[in-house]
């Protein structure tokens, strides 16, 4: 069993692999062209930030762990090309030479995860500029902050570029380290992945905190000074200062090896795989974690979704059909495109499709928006909170839910994905027995009440 890539997909294919079969029943080895292995991506932020210790506070398994329970995996050793037909790959081993060679496999499992976007813009690799998608990167990002070597007239500026998932978390981490922050974004509200109304709540509420936040604005360029260092960036029309640059603008699937392989990719850019995890077209090529589509269970396409949850269930469904389970075989049946994130006290989540998203599927839907509060009005420290629900007005389905609010917001939105795996209808929804004290929820938890305002929606354009 021969695993391209060691983090969170690859090497939890090789530890459910091990759990089930013996090293002289079946041999692992695993390839990692960086420097760290099975680490969390998603602390970054958090560890920019100073929330959280790392990078050995992120790391779940060190390569001598991995070593210690069967696994073979090789550090910075890059795997440059694949043969499919000849079942094997190339390696370069980058610590030893820079020597070349090829490497057999009965199974090959592909998790080479995903390659942050970063557009060709002039100064894009100027000293200053910082991705923040590995151990590597974070590390870097660290250094920079901690240099003393920023600051103009008492004031630290930063500019992150992005206002998605990990622009929002990076401009909160930046915040905390005492930065003046500017979020640059092309789009018309920040979150491109929540609705424009729900994205318009983020909006108020980073420049609320002081977060200037810059929309419909595309970068481009990197100013630089004349030692080549960045000092801020350009949008065409306007410039905005900055000591350090951060990019944030989302990944994209890593699959150059297999494109070249000619193995199947969907409209993303993902690879495409069978319910076992298994590479269509492929009998012993799997692939895994952000280098896959996956089929979104509400609107019946495939989507890229880079998440750890996801990459560590395909992980365990490879493992468990590479290894053959005696108890059966394992299987990963999609999503629902449940996501949370927080920028400061402010809270994030969704789940289902959003309005474009539906349209795109040709879906007829209602919508509602709803206002209320994470705790009973009366009780201390009870903050608001706005939940959008969208339902199919054919059958009164749920469709889709967006949260944003402050403290214990986020994670109500598991209880509508958990009502979108089981194909509820908002009608449903609303007998659902959840927990409730003062201190939690009003008498009415939110979900709720967005659920009973959107099947009165569906019976009124039912005509009652």
């Amino acid at each position: 069993m021969v695993i391209v890539g060691g983090d969170a997909a690859g090497m939890s294919a090789a530890s459910q692999a091990r759990r089930i079969r013996k090293p002289d029943e079946l041999e692992i080895v695993a390839f990692e062209r960086g420097h760290f292995t099975s680490y969390s991506a998603c602390g970054i932020p958090y560890w920019v930030g100073g929330r959280v210790e790392g990078p050995d506070g992120l790391i779940a398994r060190s390569p001598e762990e991995h070593g210690r329970r069967g696994i073979d995996l090789r550090m910075r050793t890059e795997v440059t090309e694949l043969d499919p037909g000849r079942q094997r790959v190339r390696i370069v081993e980058r610590e030893h030479g820079e020597q070349a060679r090829w490497v057999d496999y009965d199974h090959l499992v592909l998790a080479t995860g995903a390659r942050p976007v970063r557009p060709r813009l002039p100064g894009i690799d100027a000293e200053g500029v910082y991705g923040v998608q590995t151990l590597d990167d974070g590390q870097a990002l660290i250094d920079a902050l901690e240099s003393g070597e920023h600051g103009r007239d008492g004031t630290r500026r930063a500019v992150v570029v992005g206002a998605g998932y990990i622009g929002v978390e990076m401009a909160e981490a930046l915040v905390e380290r005492g930065y003046r922050v500017t979020v640059v974004d092309r789009g018309p509200q920040p979150m491109s992945t929540l609705d424009p109304d729900m994205g318009a709540l983020v909006y108020e509420a980073m420049c609320g905190m002081g977060i200037e936040t810059v929309r419909g604005a595309a970068v481009t360029g990197i100013l630089t000074d004349e030692a080549g260092r960045a000092r801020g960036v350009s949008t065409g029309d306007a410039e905005y200062p900055a000591d350090v640059v951060v990019l944030g603008l989302g990944v994209r699937p890593e699959t150059e090896l297999a494109r070249q392989a000619g193995l199947p990719l969907g409209p993303s850019g993902g690879l495409l795989t069978d319910l076992a995890m298994r590479v269509r077209g492929q009998e012993n090529i799997w692939a895994g974690g952000d280098c896959v589509e996956v089929l979104n269970l509400v609107s019946g396409r495939t989507q890229h979704v880079a998440l750890g949850t996801h990459a560590n269930k395909h992980g365990q469904v490879i493992g468990t059909n590479v290894a053959g389970d005696p108890e059966g075989a394992a299987t990963f049946p999609g999503v629902v495109g449940t996501a949370v994130s927080k920028v400061c006290d402010l809270e994030i989540a969704r789940t289902g499709l959003l309005e474009r998203q539906a349209r795109a599927v040709g879906l007829q839907f209602e919508t509602v928006l709803i206002e209320s509060t994470t705790r009973a009005g009366y009780y201390p420290g009870t903050r608001p909170m706005h939940v959008k629900m969208l339902a199919e007005r054919r059958s009164g389905r749920l469709l889709g839910a967006q949260i944003v609010g402050r403290e214990n917001a986020g994670k109500r939105v598991d209880i509508a994905a958990v009502a979108l795996h089981a194909g509820m209808t908002v009608e449903q929804m609303t007998a659902l027995d959840l927990g409730y004290a003062p201190p939690f929820s009003p008498v009415w938890d939110p979900i709720l009440v967005a659920a009973r305002k959107a099947a009165a929606a569906v019976r009124e354009a039912r005509g009652g």
